[in-house]
């Protein structure tokens, strides 16, 4: 049964093994001259004004885990619209259950005040 899936671990030994050699050659026989010009951030072409990693407000980070969070449930319509007809009024109520609890935590994060930009 392991035998099936000794293809996939040369490919994966091959693959790391590549990447490694890559990166050692690279870091062995690359032109290492670093300069000050080199060091600074591009920004379009201006001089950067103050630091290159600006504190983030956490909103930034909530709104992308709500978004990922919901994006992901919406992928489970896909799969239950294609056997939508086999799966008759249990997939429709179990469907609605689904959106029951999405909605929420929709409104969880609402009155939560998670979606607020001010």
């Amino acid at each position: 049964m392991l035998a099936s899936y000794l293809p996939i671990a040369i490919l994966l030994i091959l693959a790391t093994g590549v990447a490694i050699l890559v990166m050692v050659l690279g870091h062995s026989f690359g032109p290492r001259r670093p300069t000050n010009r080199k060091a600074m951030p591009y920004e379009s072409g201006m001089i950067p004004i103050g630091t290159a990693n600006p504190r983030v407000n956490i909103r930034f980070y909530l709104i992308a885990v709500l978004f990922i969070l919901f994006d992901i449930e919406v992928i489970f319509f896909l799969p239950w619209a294609v056997v939508f007809r086999q799966l008759g009024l249990f997939g429709l109520i179990e469907m609605f259950l689904f959106i029951a609890i999405l909605l929420v935590g929709f409104v969880y994060v609402w009155k939560k005040g998670a979606l607020e930009w001010v």
